[in-house]
């Protein structure tokens, strides 16, 4: 009875409360992301210390502007796996996340919050890469190179979101961090993110392509030039949104499952 009440009453708030209610969702989250130390630290840190590292040290080369499209990618898929993928596991151990399904706020609210929150950390990688790419690094860019690299940046919190909550469904919290680090890590790598795939091992060049972070690379790399040839940009797109399709069904399945037996 009284979640029916809640439901009616519910159901009787206009948009501009759900407005303020994901508003408000989104800061929270972002100032409980911020505050945690080992995350917001560690997802920017790591894009921008490889950057000053690799990036700034070959200042002036193709090799600076190549790692400042990579890293770009390599910070939002972090920061969607960690943010999603570690954060509501987390949630899920200490009760949190029943809490909030228990709630009236609608649950697409919860998951935007979070997306948005990762997409912030994502744009502040972005904007601290460019200034040392800019400042230190000699790498020339126009404004609308900046834009397509945030743009394209900010795309990539669709599907990599998508995987961070299919992994928040089947890891256990305690081990979240090591699991997404032993994903994350090899298929950043295996995708050029960290060096050109003419760099690798043949054997990897042929995985690279069934990998995600390989066509969001490509659609990165394309706005300097860089883009392997032979595959259209729509091919990249495609093959994004088919693994985003993939994703959000598989966690459909396993959370219906999950409420199901529960």
């Amino acid at each position: 009875m009284a979640t029916a009440v809640v439901t009616a009453r519910a159901a009787t708030f206009g948009f501009s409360y759900y407005v303020r209610l994901l508003r408000q969702e989104i800061r929270y989250e972002f100032l409980k992301m911020l505050r945690l130390r080992a995350f917001s630290l560690s997802v920017v840190g790591f894009p921008v210390m490889f950057y000053f590292l690799f990036g700034v040290a070959n200042r002036h080369t193709e090799w600076a502007r190549y790692l400042l499209a990579s890293y770009s990618c390599f910070g939002m898929v972090g920061a969607s796996l960690f943010g999603l993928g570690a954060g509501i596991a987390m949630e899920r151990m200490q009760g949190w996340l029943e809490l909030k399904q228990a709630s009236p706020m609608p649950r697409l609210t919860y998951l935007a919050a979070k997306m948005v929150s990762c997409s912030a950390f994502a744009l502040i990688i972005v904007a601290l890469l460019v200034t040392l790419g800019v400042t230190l690094g000699g790498v020339s860019m126009t404004a609308a190179e900046v834009l397509k690299l945030a743009g394209i940046t900010l795309a990539g919190a669709v599907p990599f979101a998508s995987m961070g909550l299919l992994l928040s469904l089947v890891m256990p919290a305690t081990a979240a961090p090591g699991i997404i680090n032993l994903i994350y890590l090899p298929m950043s790598f295996a995708s050029g993110l960290w060096m050109p795939l003419s760099m690798l091992p043949h054997w990897l060049q042929k995985i690279a392509p069934a990998l995600p972070t390989y066509h969001y690379a490509q659609l990165a790399l394309n706005i300097f030039g860089y883009a392997q040839p032979g595959v259209a940009i729509s091919g990249h797109w495609e093959a994004l949104i088919g693994f985003t399709c993939l994703m959000l069904g598989a966690a459909w399945l396993i959370f219906t499952r999950s409420e199901a037996k529960a």
